[in-house]
């Protein structure tokens, strides 16, 4: 029997709002505002939050002096087409090679994510 259920994963940043509606741009769903410095995002299958660190450092990417600290991996049906819509977005590349069946991003945050071929 597990001792816990998971409720929410929450990524801190400067900018709660914008960060949550760049996810929702990706992932759709719903955003809400309880408080100014908390936002979340409700999805099919996914709920995330986001609260306001204004003085965050993002991790490094990839380092070997620095822990990336956790990344999310979202499925997508067509790198090609989803890595233009997450640039367009404002996510910055990490390691985009083409033969690869994931690409690794920054969100506008820094928060790294992978785009992975279904």
């Amino acid at each position: 029997m597990p001792i816990a259920t998971l409720d929410v994963v929450v990524l801190d940043t400067p900018a709660p709002l914008a960060l949550a509606t760049f996810y929702q741009a990706i992932l759709g769903g719903t955003v809400e505002q309880p408080a100014d410095y908390w936002v979340e995002l409700h999805g099919p299958g996914v709920k995330l939050a986001f609260q306001e660190a204004p003085d965050m450092v993002p991790p490094t990417w990839p380092s070997p002096d620095s822990s990336q600290q956790f990344h999310l991996d979202l499925n997508v049906p067509d790198l090609e087409a989803a890595e233009s819509q997450v640039l367009a977005l404002g996510a910055r590349p990490l390691d985009t090679r083409p033969d690869r069946s994931f690409r690794v991003y920054a969100d506008p945050s820094g928060h790294p994510f992978c785009l992975c071929r279904e």
